[in-house]
């Protein structure tokens, strides 16, 4: 789940993480009262969306005096900003942090990831800050500094303090920097954070070490444990989609291509995606109704594959370890039924009670496709939307 920059500042600022003073706006009146309050000679206004790039889309802007927030405040807001994380839709403004602006000395990157390869949480910093971090590791990758962080210990002083040194922290900082690194860590754990990124870190002319950004995104399945963190989910940043397949427990992710899928299992909803782009074809999204579906969920699964209007044709694919490939069944011929599918269906049943399945969509008078695999599957539905 991912927050907007003022809320992850705000949740950082609870553990002692050095963020400059700043108030949410939702009105060019409510942005000009915020920069008045704080008092400070320039405010920065800046759009809150979910998605980075936003300064080069136009969304950060530096005001001098009120008229000046007043006027950005104006052109930001209702604005549709269109950054390379954003895709050509774009997103729209609806809320603007108001912020007061500093001197900046010198900016760098601190962040925290969970690593795969390490199986553990990875501490990295460097001195190209302000720049996309992906853009560094492609052109500069000597200029990334990890520290990998031992579970059992936490993140420990002398790794912080290697970091600062490796990024050129100046000396008389380094004792701000490690408390700096210390308490991002500690919100990290905490929190269940799945991406901890300041971007800029920022040395101010006044000795101060800020996080002049920040982006937080947290695990979805620790969620249960923060309902202070489920309250800062912003519905109008997510798919509409997205949202109603949570409804049922369904993990969807809408895509751009014509052949919407339906799977159990997220590592074979992937090897399906990627077996229908082998044959020619584009996914219209990522659909992993579970280990335990009902034909409750099949239903609620088809209906949201059926509302993208890309959506050309259907695979399932469904593998009945847990779940029974006949439950599956009945679930896609009511769904079906139902809902008057009309566009082609190719179905891969195997596992759990697999040839009850197939007997229950044969029998249904239904016009539904079976498929012996997974490549089998995928070669038919491509045929069938070209």
């Amino acid at each position: 789940m991912n927050i907007h920059e003022y809320q992850g500042k705000e949740v950082l600022k609870s553990y002692g993480v050095a963020v400059p003073n700043g108030k949410v706006a939702f009105t060019v009146e409510e942005a000009v009262a915020a920069a008045e309050e704080l008092k400070s000679s320039v405010a920065v206004v800046k759009a809150q969306i979910h998605a980075g790039g936003r300064g080069k889309a136009g969304g950060v802007k530096v005001a001098k005096n009120l008229d000046e927030v007043r006027l950005f405040a104006g052109e930001i807001l209702g604005k549709t900003l269109v950054t390379h994380q954003t895709g050509p839709e774009g997103k729209l403004v609806k809320r603007l942090l108001i912020e007061e602006g500093c001197e900046i000395v010198k900016e760098y990157y601190i962040g925290l990831v969970v690593d795969r390869g390490t199986g553990r949480v990875v501490l990295m910093g460097s001195e190209e800050g302000g720049t996309e971090i992906e853009e560094v590791a492609a052109l500069h990758p000597e200029k990334i500094f990890k520290e990998i962080i031992d579970p059992a210990v936490g993140l420990q002083m002398f790794q912080a303090r290697r970091l600062a040194y490796h990024i050129s922290i100046p000396n008389e900082l380094i004792g701000k920097s490690v408390k700096f690194m210390q308490a991002l860590y500690s919100a990290f754990m905490d929190k269940d954070c799945s991406i901890a990124e300041i971007n800029p870190l920022v040395i101010t002319a006044d000795g101060n070490v800020l996080a002049l950004d920040a982006k937080l995104n947290f695990d979805s399945n620790a969620l249960f444990r923060h309902k202070d963190i489920q309250a800062l989910r912003d519905l109008d940043e997510e798919n509409e989609k997205e949202i109603e397949a949570s409804k049922y427990d369904l993990s969807y992710i809408a895509l751009d291509g014509n052949i919407g899928c339906m799977v159990n299992g997220a590592g074979l909803a992937m090897a399906t995606m990627d077996i229908i782009k082998y044959y020619g074809g584009e996914p219209a999204n990522f659909l992993d109704v579970g280990g335990g579906a009902t034909a409750e969920k099949v239903t609620e699964a088809f209906k949201i594959i059926l509302s993208d209007a890309k959506v050309k044709g259907i695979l399932v694919n469904i593998f009945g370890g847990i779940m029974r490939c006949d439950v599956i069944a009945s679930g896609i011929v009511e769904a079906a039924s139902q809902l008057g599918l009309t566009k082609p269906l190719v179905v891969r049943l195997e596992g759990t009670n697999v040839e009850l399945g197939k007997q229950i969509l044969s029998g249904s008078g239904l016009n539904i496709v079976s498929a012996d695999s997974m490549a089998d599957g995928a070669r038919k539905i491509v045929s069938l939307v070209q």
